[in-house]
C-alpha cells in the first residue's frame, strides 16, 4: 500500500513470534529458505498441501463453503472480515483499516490521519480469543446429529 501499516499483536502473536527460530543477519520474520522475503505463492502452496493431507487421511479437506473450492490464503483475511461483521459490534470501518484497506472517499482520507491502533488491539484480542475458543470458555457444546 506504500504506507505505514502498524499491526497491534496480540500476546499469543507475541509468544508465537518469540518462538520462531531466527536467522543471523536476516531482519524478516518470514524469510524464505534461499533468502529473501517468501513468496506470495509459498502459503498458497502450504495451504494446498494441507488440504491434500486432510482428504488422504480421509477428512474433507478445507473447502469454501461457497466456492467449494480449495481454501486459499485470501481467503483467511474475508474470514477475519466476515467474522467482524457477523459476529462482533466493531465498526467495518476499523476491519478494513485492519486490512490495511483505503477507507472513504478521497475527501475523507485526506483528514483521515490516524490508523485506531489501539482500538484494533481490542478487536485483535477478540479475533484471538475466538480462534483459540477463550471467548466461549464454559459455552454448552451441542452435538447435532
Amino acid at each position: 500500500m506504500e504506507r505505514e501499516h502498524r499491526v497491534p499483536l496480540t500476546a499469543e502473536a507475541v509468544a508465537l513470534l518469540a518462538a520462531l527460530l531466527r536467522f543471523e543477519d536476516n531482519p524478516l520474520v518470514f524469510p524464505a529458505p534461499r533468502g529473501g522475503e517468501i513468496s506470495d505463492m509459498t502459503l498458497s502452496s502450504t495451504m494446498k498441501r494441507l488440504h491434500a493431507g486432510d482428504v488422504a487421511e480421509g477428512g474433507k479437506g478445507f473447502i469454501d463453503r461457497v466456492s467449494k473450492r480449495p481454501a486459499v490464503p485470501h481467503g483467511l483475511r474475508s474470514t477475519f472480515r466476515d467474522w467482524v461483521a457477523e459476529e462482533t459490534h466493531f465498526p467495518g470501518d476499523m476491519a478494513e483499516v485492519a486490512l490495511a484497506h483505503k477507507v472513504g472517499n478521497a475527501v475523507e482520507t485526506s483528514y483521515r490521519r490516524g490508523d485506531m491502533v489501539e482500538k484494533r488491539r481490542a478487536m485483535m484480542t477478540a479475533w484471538a480469543e475466538y480462534l483459540t475458543g477463550k471467548d466461549r470458555a464454559g459455552a454448552e457444546i451441542v452435538r447435532i446429529a
